[in-house]
């Protein structure tokens, strides 16, 4: 019987670069996005906790509290999967128009790569993105897939009545998609390597922004007009079915699994009932209250309006690993629940054990 270990955490993109070089969401926000109100970029309308957490040097100061604050808990969870000692690592991570595009948009996909080589400090176009860690360009992130895993696990689900995709090679992203990528550097933070083979599990999260958007914060336009949305993506109901699916077939598997959800909570660049600026904080603290209750019928019960209403699309993750733990009946630590105004996303790490 296979063994299973739960684990929750933020892929939040700007921990990627150094905090000095300011790349404070909102500050992104107020300089970019045309569809913010005059009036809502004067600091006197916002809610005293954003001017605050702005302060005087436009949300730097928190920007390096909030790694501070976050990084011994990506330690905290590696430790968990270093004493786990797991044969294989799942990832349910989204993708923003990276791997998959115009030409197909599966709800989910797993991905029964061989081998992966990411190159997260390589920009599109050639060239150098600053990080965190001081890295090379060039620096390549090999990792092992786990093909006969992601082979057994589509057929269970499959056969479980959820019909499943897959692929063994990339379409358009040749390493993986940052929700992927930027979670394997974050649980690898000190650099001792990741050598636990990958089955990454893609959700469709962005449903209605995924082309629309493509890829970016900001609605994509052509011809200055705005790109009409997409079709939704996958309810949050039906990713708990997946989640649920997923782990009666690995109890039945021979190998010990870490199951992961990647992703921050409600984005603020999401949230049109907050003029796109900040996230919505009571939508969360719902949830979170629900999830250290073990109350997983509210999640259940959350719909597709609702999320995006919220911004959470990207919860859908976490919506998978919520089904699991269910199943499991296993009890929830929580490592760290940050809220903020200001860095677009509000975070949580948590463990999930017997």
């Amino acid at each position: 019987m296979g063994e299973i270990l739960g684990i929750g955490l933020t892929h939040y993109p700007p921990f990627m670069a150094p905090d000095e070089d300011l790349l404070i969401p909102l500050r992104r926000t107020l300089a970019r996005d045309e569809r913010v109100p005059a009036e809502m970029k004067d600091p006197a309308t916002w809610p005293e906790p954003m001017r605050a957490e702005f302060g005087t040097d436009e949300g730097y100061t928190a920007a390096v509290q909030h790694r501070e604050r976050l990084v011994p808990g990506f330690r905290k969870l590696r430790a968990e999967i270093d004493a786990f000692a797991p044969d294989l690592v799942l990832i349910w991570g989204d993708d923003q128009y990276e791997n998959f595009r115009e030409d197909i948009i599966p709800p989910f996909c797993v991905l029964a790569y061989e081998a992966m080589e990411c190159r997260p400090f390589t920009l599109a176009g050639g060239g150098y993105r600053r990080n965190a860690w001081q890295e090379p360009a060039d620096k390549i992130f090999p990792y092992r897939g786990h093909a006969e895993a992601a082979r057994y696990l589509v057929s269970e689900l499959i056969e479980d009545g959820c019909d499943m995709a897959y692929a063994y090679r990339p379409l358009h992203e040749p390493g993986l998609a940052h929700a992927f990528m930027n979670t394997l550097l974050f649980l690898d933070y000190d650099r001792k390597g990741f050598n636990y083979p990958i089955v990454p599990f893609a959700v469709n999260c962005y449903g209605s922004k995924v082309i629309s958007n493509r890829g970016g914060v900001l609605p994509h336009k052509v011809n200055g007009n705005y790109l009409p949305n997409d079709p939704p993506g996958p309810s949050p109901k039906r990713c708990m079915e997946i989640g649920a699916a997923t782990v009666r077939a690995l109890q039945n598997s021979p190998w010990r699994v870490a199951l992961i959800a990647s992703s921050s909570w409600s984005h603020a660049f999401l949230t049109a009932k907050h003029h796109w600026m900040w996230p919505d904080l009571e939508a969360d603290r719902k949830l979170f209250e629900a999830l250290r209750g073990g109350n997983y019928e509210t999640w259940r019960q959350v719909t597709t309006t609702e999320i995006e209403a919220s911004g959470q699309q990207e919860l859908l993750n976490w919506m998978c690993l919520a089904g699991a733990m269910e199943v499991l009946n296993y009890k929830v630590e929580i490592v760290d629940y940050v809220e903020t105004y200001v860095l677009n996303s509000n975070k949580c790490l948590a463990v999930f054990r017997p």
